[in-house]
């Protein structure tokens, strides 16, 4: 759907109109859309051979073109007729073919109540031939259906089984259905355009009561950067500079110029986006219209499983009763004033609340809210998993072209969209949906195909990659699995949510290989009957998607090198022209030439040959520049003096922490952390950061193998995030040392050290685990050469996370902060140009009396 608010005109297709629906959807529940799809298009040719017996003169395909004007808005409408058949001079008779799951014949009522939006659509139709807007009608052989007095309008409903019909003619009643439609369509494209006049006189307070040093300047930068150019925006700013409120202060500014209608802000962390919803609030003026405390109108999205409120996390309308008659429920309820009234509460609790005393999904709320909103807070999944891009991306009135997209915490994208693209199988899990399939009777054929995945689950054996003769293998069994599996109409309420999810997996692989082709995976078998299909890069897939925004802001306190950044989000050749772009005049048939580089070195005989024939002046060859630095990414990076001098570094080069030595110098590390700790000079607990648990519990364990009086706190293994906060201030009061682990879900708690911990010692870089993911990545970097491939699988990630670390000790002016980089490898330029600007002034320590002297010297 495309919106234009000010004029008061909208553009959608008939279906889209058919569907409008902004409140619950009846949930199906498993992978039935693509196989409705299928038997749809068999019985459409099907019933278009019985018409063609019946009326050789019948018409197929037919386009229509056409407006409705409603209450001052003018909606152009574009679609399909199924079947257009002329039964004489001036009557002509349209047909609708859809296929149902249920048996027929069935009440005529029953059919109106749960097939509404077919109802819509013929009627729609109908009126757009009967109506002096119509702008064209033709069907496959471009011919123009002929000027009629009188049309009938059928519905032809098709048991998907068997094939049975049973046809129903639009009455003159009908029009009432199509008049509500109008009616909630235009009522939300007038709540749209509301909302459009409300940004427009948008007031915000600033984020900061008196703004920091840097802040200002970030903020102008920033507003700048948004104004001029058109390709990404990358903001890296320092843990605790208050980027939020810059990100927002700047983005706001550029929904009241009218630049964008919709603001989208993700973040990797829940308690990214908490404060996100504080800061927000805190900008909201005293005075404002909106007495809810957000300026703008505001959803924060929390996971699905934190919605549900039924006894089973099941999303299938059989077993889940909040699922079922939720239309019904819905308006009798009046869950709408969560989103339509903003003194109505929006958190999680009351939602919940709300859902389970009116009987329906609270996540329904929730989808039937964002399209209302102007800004969606929730985590990156929600743009780029596959599995969960639609529940944004979908939304009635979306427009990613007028939207601003703001990635927080962006340094970690590129894993997370990898991971979401990532699947695991196992024979285990095969068997189980093999006995499952069985004990519900499902279609034998199908039995037969998930026995042959599951046998070749069975054969599977450990290795770090799969044959090509294996993975074609794999890749066909699912390919006859999906087939098989959206031809089915199956028992998912007697399956479960286990055995449900284990088979809905298949179909989506199966769509994710046709999708993205150009994704870099590995297939290879951690352990013996298990099946691991890795991403690799996820490049290809977050370049897409960004490039559909109108704009992008990705913000991060350690992006690392830019380049490198650049190339893992897909926007390294940005640099370059990504589609092929016609220079000069082409001759019919003739190919564009597609630039695939900022150098003209690098063409081919070939394409240069073109470049030469359509580059006729100096100007045309300007003009494509210009186009290349306009979509070029822009890089701003938030002053923060007073980080220069906050932090006092040290290299111990006296151990080496890779993997082969670091236990020859297990009693030194120890021995390093006792002596800091007894050390007068200083006082307060010591941060220990290590690059997994296997090496700080070996740590511990040799420090009480010497009897060491020190108390240590371990980070625990996979606490909440509540739980997380809660250690951090018991470690803080009760030990001398914490032992944390880079790079882990710990990484929102330390935040929690800025300011209180003044002394931290980082034992190694942390570099990733050398296993078969890593040398595929290593393989697939090779063009660098091993340095540069080197380079980019292990040393960027391993001190990224160091820096991330150390980032999160000083977040404020006047805090302090020593560091003890232990480890000679830090020393070295391949690793020490990773660290941080802030870090890389450091004061090598060579021995014992060099260590000793630097403790002293506080």
């Amino acid at each position: 759907m495309q919106i234009d608010l000010e004029k008061r005109q909208a553009t959608l297709s008939v279906g889209e109109f058919a569907d409008f629906l902004c409140g619950p959807r009846d949930a199906q529940g498993g992978p039935q859309g693509l196989w409705r799809a299928q038997l749809g298009t068999h019985w459409h040719q099907e019933f278009r051979k019985f018409t063609l017996q019946e009326s050789p003169g019948a018409r197929f395909e037919v386009t229509l073109n056409g407006q409705l004007l409603h209450k001052g808005w003018l909606l152009s409408l574009a679609g399909r007729i199924d079947q257009c058949i002329a039964r004489e001079p001036a009557l002509l008779e349209l047909r609708e073919i859809k296929t149902v799951l249920r048996t027929l014949p069935v009440d005529e009522t029953e059919l109106r109540a749960d097939y509404g939006p077919y109802f819509v659509q013929i009627a729609c139709y109908r009126r757009l031939l009967q109506s002096d807007s119509l702008v064209a009608a033709s069907d496959e052989a471009g011919l123009l259906v002929p000027g009629t007095q009188s049309i009938v309008a059928k519905l032809v409903f098709v048991e998907a089984d068997t094939g049975l019909s049973q046809s129903l003619t639009l009455s003159s009643a009908d029009e009432g259905i199509l008049e509500a439609q109008l009616e909630r369509l235009v009522s939300f494209l007038e709540a749209r355009r509301k909302s459009h006049e409300r940004l427009s006189k948008l007031e915000i307070r600033p984020p900061f009561a008196v703004f920091r040093t840097g802040q200002e300047e970030a903020l102008k930068a920033l507003q700048v950067a948004l104004s001029t150019t058109q390709g990404a925006i990358l903001l890296e700013a320092p843990t605790g500079f208050g980027k939020t409120g810059v990100l927002l202060d700047a983005a706001l500014g550029e929904m009241k110029a009218g630049h964008f209608e919709r603001l989208i802000y993700l973040t990797s962390k829940a308690t990214g986006q908490l404060q996100v919803a504080r800061t927000l609030r805190s900008m909201s003026p005293e005075d404002a219209d909106n007495p809810g405390g957000d300026p703008v109108s505001t959803w924060l999205i929390r996971p699905k499983a934190e919605h549900c409120v039924s006894p089973q996390f099941h999303c299938v309308r059989d077993v889940c009763t909040f699922l079922q008659d939720m239309g019904r429920k819905w308006e009798r309820a009046g869950l709408a004033r969560h989103f339509l009234d903003p003194l109505a509460p929006r958190d999680i609790a009351s939602l919940r609340r709300s859902g389970e005393e009116a009987g329906v999904c609270p996540y329904e709320i929730t989808r039937a809210a964002l399209p209302f909103c102007d800004l969606w807070i929730g985590d990156f999944n929600y743009v780029f998993a596959p599995s969960s891009q639609s529940f944004f991306l979908e939304q009635p009135g979306f427009n990613a072209a007028r939207t601003l997209l703001i990635i927080d915490e962006a340094h970690n994208l590129p894993a997370r969209v990898a991971d979401a693209f990532s699947r695991r199988f196992t024979y285990d899990e095969a068997l189980d949906c093999l006995d499952g399939l069985r004990s519900i009777r499902a279609p034998q054929a199908l039995i037969q195909l998930w026995d042959h995945w599951t046998h070749f689950l069975r054969h599977v054996v450990h290795t770090h990659s799969l044959s090509l003769d294996a993975e074609d293998d794999a890749k066909d069994i699912i390919s006859q699995v999906t087939r098989k599996l959206n031809g089915q109409a199956l028992d998912y309420a007697r399956l479960g949510p286990v055995l449900c999810e284990a088979l809905w997996k298949i179909p989506s692989l199966h769509e994710e290989l046709a999708k993205y082709p150009r994704l870099s995976r590995l297939w290879w078998a951690p352990k013996d009957q298990c099946l691991q299909i890795t991403c690799i890069d996820a490049a290809p897939a977050i370049g897409s998607v960004l490039r559909e925004f109108g704009g992008v802001i990705l913000a991060s306190a350690t992006f690392g090198p830019i380049d490198n950044f650049e190339a893992a989000l897909g926007l390294e050749a940005e640099r370059a022209l990504q589609a092929p772009v016609p220079l000069g005049k082409m001759k019919d048939g003739e190919e564009p030439l597609q630039v695939a580089s900022g150098k003209l070195g690098s063409l081919t005989k070939r394409d240069s040959k073109k470049l030469f024939k359509h580059i006729t002046t100096g100007a045309e060859l300007l003009r494509v520049e210009e186009r290349i630095e306009a979509r070029a990414c822009v890089h701003l990076r938030a002053p923060a003096p007073w980080r220069e001098e906050a932090y006092e570094v040290a290299i111990d080069l006296r151990v080496d922490t890779s993997f082969q030595q670091r236990e020859k110098h297990h009693a030194l590390t120890a021995e390093t952390i006792e002596a800091w700790l007894r050390s007068p000079e200083e006082n307060g607990p010591l941060a220990v950061f290590f690059p997994s648990y296997a090496y700080a519990e070996a740590i511990i364990a040799e420090l009480v193998r010497r009897h060491s009086p020190i108390r240590v706190s371990l980070q625990p293994r996979k606490m909440e995030l509540s739980e997380q906060a809660s250690w951090v201030e018991e470690a803080l009061v009760q030990s001398q040392a914490l032992f944390l682990i880079l790079g882990s879900s710990f990484a929102e708690s330390i935040d929690l050290l800025g300011g209180r911990v003044h002394r931290a010692m980082v034992v190694g870089p942390a570099l990733p685990e050398v296993n078969a993911i890593q040398q595929a990545r290593m393989n697939q970097a090779a063009r660098r050469g091993r340095e540069g491939a080197f380079r980019t699988v292990y040393q960027i990630p391993g001190m990224q996370k160091v820096n991330q670390a150390l980032g999160r000790l000083v977040r404020a002016p006047g805090q302090k902060a020593r560091i003890l980089l232990h480890c000679r490898r830090f020393a070295e330029p391949g690793y020490r140009v990773l660290l941080g600007a802030e870090y890389a002034r450091c004061q090598e320590l060579n021995d014992d009396l060099a260590f000793a002297a630097w403790l002293r010297a506080r």
